[in-house]
């Protein structure tokens, strides 16, 4: 009997992250509006019946593949508890510290960036997806701020620059607003990008540079 649930379990949990991968390649080629469940089932191979059985809406299906795709896994750990999170704050000197910041930002917008435009796009006219881009830079905004608080703890801020500006500074420069604007529409790689973050950032936050 337990092997049976255990096989039942899996093919529930590849039936989900098949619809995922599905409702991912939609979002980014047809926008999340320009998508319907009708869309994703037939891209997954299922019945319409089993997405709603499985997210119920499609804002769920949203939000569950921004959870995952932020991650990069499906362990309940929030970004303050991930690794690159813990090495940051951890970093004794102020460059690695802000290299780290960079390194988990590419690695997020690696696996999300695409994604993150079609919910800046969404939430321009769709009052049900506002509320999630805007949670979303909170919490983006909210990551930046404990960071930095943590920088400055460790080397003085340039003259004049205060917690929240920097903040503000750094919130800016590691947007997925700019990763989208140079990787995806100027053609940067993304190492370019980080590298060039990490300098503005030492610059900016640290006076070097």
């Amino acid at each position: 009997m337990a092997a049976k649930t255990g096989v039942r379990r899996q093919r529930s949990n590849e039936t989900r992250a098949r619809l995922l991968e599905a409702s991912l390649r939609l979002f980014i080629a047809h926008g999340y509006d320009g998508t319907t469940i009708e869309a994703i089932a037939r891209e997954a191979g299922v019945a319409v019946q089993t997405v709603y059985f499985k997210f119920g809406t499609k804002i769920a299906i949203l939000k569950e593949l921004m959870d995952v795709r932020v991650a990069g896994d499906y362990e309940p750990v929030p970004t303050v508890g991930r690794q690159w999170f813990r090495d940051a704050v951890a970093a004794q000197d102020p460059q690695d510290q802000l290299r780290h910041q960079v390194d988990g930002a590419r690695d997020i917008y690696e696996r999300v960036g695409e994604l993150l435009e079609v919910l800046r796009n969404a939430a321009v006219g769709n009052e049900e997806i506002a509320p999630l881009w805007e949670q979303n830079k909170q919490q983006r905004y909210e990551v930046q701020a404990r960071l930095v608080t943590a920088l400055a703890e460790k080397h003085p801020l340039p003259s004049g620059l205060s917690v929240e500006r920097a903040t503000d500074t750094s919130y800016t420069l590691l947007g997925p607003e700019v990763y989208h604007l140079l990787v995806s529409e100027r053609g940067w790689s993304s190492q370019e990008w980080a590298d060039w973050v990490h300098a503005g950032l030492c610059r900016h936050l640290l006076g070097e540079g």
